[in-house]
């Protein structure tokens, strides 16, 4: 790893605890602040965590208190850290930091202001941090974006922002955020926002590539809750309706 800059991390924000969702499989949803055209925006963000024997594999992540880190240790060895959304990895450089001899992979094309470096590079086809893992990549997209399909327990997929579960504001969302969330109509299941949409230009094809390439029951998204059992048959509802014919 190397920088170009002082490396810069993101504050502590109020978060939950962890949870295991399925079979070696866990989320913890924290705060997520930004600020977009003189806009305060707060809202949840998820972090999954994979664990493959003792190594752990951290997707989209999200910086912890020092209770929450005590209890991710406790679930083993953080191994890999992994960035699959353009929009998303801000508290890569905290992990990183934190245990350095964890990789870090990225997409292709993805960079870090502070200059920090992918130790892996994501490919579809190609080496991934766990077994029966799998990235699916946006081909069509003007930013770099994957989705990982882990082939277990009926089939995972673990998105960033091109699939969004967001069926409820959680605690971790400001009042106004939330009441501009429910007017806008992101507040769906299985959902691809316009403004996804818009920021990437991503295509029809590729989810219609999607769900015709990869067989999957359950959905962890970087926003929102989880989507369990029934994950495949509601993203083909949400891909008829965003992109009818």
């Amino acid at each position: 790893m190397t920088t170009t800059k002082t490396l810069q991390f993101t504050p502590v924000w109020p978060h939950g605890d962890i949870q295991e969702i399925l079979p070696d499989v866990f989320l913890v949803t924290g705060t997520n602040k930004t600020h977009d055209q003189g806009v305060d925006i707060q809202t949840s963000r998820n972090m999954t965590i994979v664990r493959d024997g003792r190594k752990l594999t951290l997707i989209n992540s999200v910086r912890l208190n020092e209770a929450g880190l005590k209890a991710l240790g406790e679930l083993g060895e953080i191994a890999h850290i992994v960035r699959i959304g353009a929009f998303h990895g801000r508290d890569d450089a905290f992990y990183k930091h934190q245990y350095p001899e964890a990789q870090l992979w990225t997409l292709k094309g993805m960079t870090y202001d502070s200059g920090l470096e992918p130790d892996k590079e994501l490919v579809p086809e190609g080496e991934m941090p766990f077994p029966n893992c799998s990235l699916f990549e946006f081909a069509t997209a003007n930013q770099p974006e994957g989705i990982l399909h882990v082939d277990r327990d009926g089939g995972v997929l673990i998105s960033c922002d091109s699939i969004q579960n967001i069926t409820k504001t959680d605690e971790f969302y400001s009042e106004e955020t939330a009441k501009s969330f429910h007017e806008q109509g992101l507040v769906k299941p299985a959902n691809i926002t316009p403004i996804w949409l818009g920021a990437t230009k991503a295509k029809q094809s590729d989810f219609e590539k999607l769900l015709g390439t990869l067989s999957f029951q359950h959905l962890i998204t970087a926003h929102g809750e989880p989507m369990l059992d029934i994950a495949s048959e509601k993203v083909k509802e949400t891909v008829s309706r965003v992109f009818p014919q």
